[in-house]
């Protein structure tokens, strides 16, 4: 360990330290202390990342604009991201840095919420009406800022502040300030975004808010376990995250935990996700641009709903930090921070705290505006905002924890018992496909949900080669053994909205020729309508939602993310395309999948972890859809999913039998 260097005493003489940042990850003993130079770069691309021995190398700043890159809606603010090129990297210890920190009081002037209560109640209002009950996703992320003026110097405040956050935060999974020069940012991040090791990709979304004012009360928290809205929030995100995860890693990502992130006013569960990777650490940053968790799901439309409801750019909320290096064999490293519990200050005392609510189904406007308060309280107190949460600090033990009790470790455990062991198991890169699949070809046509790549995954398991395209750029449809039309956000009844007048194209192209077709839920509930069945939104709507339905007879536990539904009063129908067999809702109506000679479809999303009988589902469709053996070394291989062996028809002819 060394002693504080020269940017901390520089800044407390008022004196320009030059840029740099000091970071203290997770429970450390030491802060990192980097100094070099700062400039920004256009693009994530961009990062400098040079070759040589390990160490880190850059701490980029990452805003929320950089969405430009992926093409999704956004409020171009105009925010740079800046890059703190590394010159060099110390430790500092964290007594000497206690020391050494300034411990005066924040003074700040005007605290207000650009949008008040009120207002923002009205947004949360408006949210749950229009967009998730409209079917335009399963949860948003909407944001308002407190604005304020800090008296005195910008940066001495900055590290006062930074002081308090040490001694008094808890849980969090970087606590930083970093001054470019241009800005300062400074907080307590709870949430790893995604880091990148040992060829390891980590994502750990975090969802779920108990608020508390002392240490939190242990039936209270056992409440919290179970209450349906947390469970669910947490749910979504997962889903959303192992979508990103099918992306940036080989074999998408497996399921650990839950487990809960105790802090001083808060607490949250959290799942870890991991899987192997060999992209580009900047790729990696590219492809997870940015964490459901501040924005939402499905997350291109999440983007749109963002700008419909927040006027101004988010500048580097949501966005992250990003630290890139090398380590000892010259592998590229990467740890990001989501930039949530940050305060940015300019150098004039400009000073913004944004926070932000996840808003799903069950949600209300009064609890919704009680969480942003919640969630900003440690950054507020650190600045002389708001009353300190009852911590010992960084050398004591402060509050009891909960996590070992065995209750809690059983709540937490529970949540996983209705979950798809496709994605909590270990999954071998090698295992055998399903007898009757090797060798067959599936296209996958995206309707901007990017649960596509989690469903490509499983196929894959199932031994398919998977290719995966957008809805504006689908192809030739022919030449593959099955194409899967759907998922995606919207509402299936406008004829005249584009994607959905391309993905009705191509579903009537297929019926047409014959060629075997899977529909899974904005798919489905297009193939419905071509089938000539009525669509109908519902009045309360099935977003990350568990159900266990009646599926052709036998019964599946399955995830829901819907707001529309085809209806049908009987359960098998005359179509142009042949007779159709519906599974339906015996009390309304709704149905939940059909299947007809050569082509099926689920309202449900199979490849969701909500859905436990999900690849149970798949080969029992994959075994109505290719039931036409392939052969194999002049073998007839028929597809095979265990259990009972059952006849099945596709195109109206016996051809194989199905082990469903």
């Amino acid at each position: 360990m060394i002693r504080p260097p020269d940017p901390l005493a520089a800044a407390r003489e008022g004196l320009d330290p030059g840029p740099f940042a000091l970071v203290r990850r997770a429970d450390a003993d030491h802060l990192d202390l980097f100094t070099g130079t700062v400039r920004a770069v256009p693009r994530l691309a961009d990062i400098p990342l040079p070759a040589g021995g390990a160490g880190p190398r850059t701490l980029a700043l990452v805003p929320y604009r950089q969405l430009a890159e992926r093409g999704f809606a956004h409020v171009d603010d105009g925010t740079p991201l800046e890059c703190l090129e590394i010159d060099e990297h110390r430790r500092v210890a964290l007594a000497d840095a206690l020391a050494a920190l300034p411990q005066a009081p924040v003074v700040t002037t005007g605290a207000a919420f650009d949008v008040p209560d009120e207002e923002y109640a009205e947004t949360v209002r408006r949210v749950l009406t229009e967009e998730i009950g409209r079917g335009e996703g399963a949860n948003f992320v909407v944001h308002r800022t407190l604005r304020a003026t800090v008296a005195g110097p910008p940066l001495s405040a900055a590290l006062a502040a930074l002081r308090h956050l040490l001694c008094r935060e808890r849980g969090a999974y970087w606590t930083f300030l970093v001054w470019t020069g241009t800005r300062i940012l400074v907080g307590a991040s709870p949430e790893r975004h995604v880091s990148v090791a040992d060829g390891l990709v980590m994502m750990n979304p975090i969802s779920g808010t108990l608020r508390h004012a002392g240490p939190p009360d242990r039936a209270a928290l056992l409440r919290f376990l179970r209450d349906p809205k947390e469970v669910e929030e947490l749910y979504m995100v997962l889903d959303e995250e192992l979508k990103m995860m099918a992306t940036v890693a080989e074999h998408g990502g497996q399921v650990v935990g839950p487990d809960l992130k105790e802090m001083a006013h808060l607490t949250h569960t959290e799942y870890l996700l991991a899987g192997r990777a060999s992209r580009d650490v900047r790729e990696v940053l590219r492809e997870t641009m940015f964490a459901p968790t501040v924005t939402g799901s499905p997350m291109e439309n999440a983007c749109r709903v963002i700008v419909r409801h927040e006027p101004a750019g988010r500048r580097y909320y949501a966005g992250v930090l990003a630290l890139l290096g090398r380590d000892e064999q010259g592998r590229q490293t990467l740890d990001a921070p989501i930039l949530i519990r940050t305060a940015e200050i300019s150098p004039t005392g400009e000073l913004r705290v944004p926070v932000g609510a996840t808003l799903v189904r069950h949600s209300t406007a009064a609890g919704e505006v009680a969480e942003t308060h919640a969630k900003a309280a440690g950054v507020l107190a650190a600045l002389g905002l708001g009353p300190d949460a009852p911590t010992a600090g960084p050398g004591d033990a402060g509050p009891p924890s909960h996590t070992h009790d065995p209750e809690v470790r059983a709540a937490l455990a529970e949540r996983n018992t209705p979950l798809a062991r496709f994605w909590l198991d270990q999954r071998r890169a090698d295992a055998p496909p399903l007898p009757g699949l090797a060798g067959r070809r599936a296209l996958v046509l995206d309707g901007e949900d990017t649960f596509t790549g989690m469903l490509a995954h499983q196929l894959r398991a199932l031994g398919l080669t998977v290719e995966v395209r957008p809805w504006q750029r689908p192809g030739r449809l022919d030449g593959h053994d099955l194409v899967v039309v759907g998922p995606g956000p919207g509402d299936p009844r406008r004829e005249d909205e584009p994607k959905m007048a391309a993905l009705r194209a191509a579903l009537t192209t297929l019926l047409a020729d014959g060629q075997p077709t899977l529909a899974v839920c904005l798919g489905h509930q297009l193939l419905a309508g071509l089938l000539g069945l009525r669509l109908h939104r519902r009045d309360a709507p099935y977003q990350g939602e568990q159900r266990e339905v009646r599926l052709f007879g036998t019964p599946r536990l399955v995830g829901f993310y819907s707001t529309f539904t085809a209806l049908a009063g009987a359960d098998r129908l005359a179509t142009p395309y042949g007779p159709v067999e519906l599974s339906r809702d015996a009390a309304d109506g709704a149905v939940h999948a059909v299947r007809g000679p050569g082509f099926a479809g689920v309202q449900f999303h199979p490849e969701s972890v909500l859905s436990q009988d999900g690849m149970a589902v798949l080969a029992d469709l994959l075994g109505h859809l290719l039931a036409q053996p392939i052969r194999t070394g002049g073998t007839a291989q028929p597809i095979r999913t265990g259990g009972t062996a059952q006849p099945v028809r596709a195109g109206g002819t016996h051809t194989s039998p199905v082990h469903g």
